[in-house]
């Protein structure tokens, strides 16, 4: 697992705008070290980026270990592409499946 700072890109397949599977205007925007969830930005200060199996795995984390929970709570904390090529994303609360949006 490689740890990398906020300003680091995330991995190039996850870069673009996608798509909620069942929810076309409920997207997800990674634009280099940039996410955008839902239309809210994520704040996070570093990223732990694993590639297992052809699978890859970005948990964004904070700083803060007091913050923790609520960071869990309010914004996503993992992308996830398996290595047949689907995107998902999710929290402690809730998980989606995402597919990339068409141009």
């Amino acid at each position: 697992m490689q740890r990398l700072e906020r300003n680091a890109p995330l991995p190039d397949e996850m870069q673009g705008v996608w798509s909620v599977i069942d929810q076309p205007a409920s997207q997800l925007v990674v634009d280099g070290a940039e996410i955008i969830c839902f239309g809210s930005p994520v704040i996070y200060d570093f990223k732990l980026v694993d590639r297992v199996s052809g699978a890859i795995t970005v948990s964004l984390k904070i700083d803060d270990p007091a913050g923790e929970d609520t960071f869990q709570r309010a914004n996503i904390t993992e992308l996830v592409i398996t290595p047949t090529g689907d995107f998902h994303a999710y929290n402690v609360k809730f998980a989606s499946q995402f597919v990339r949006s068409e141009p």
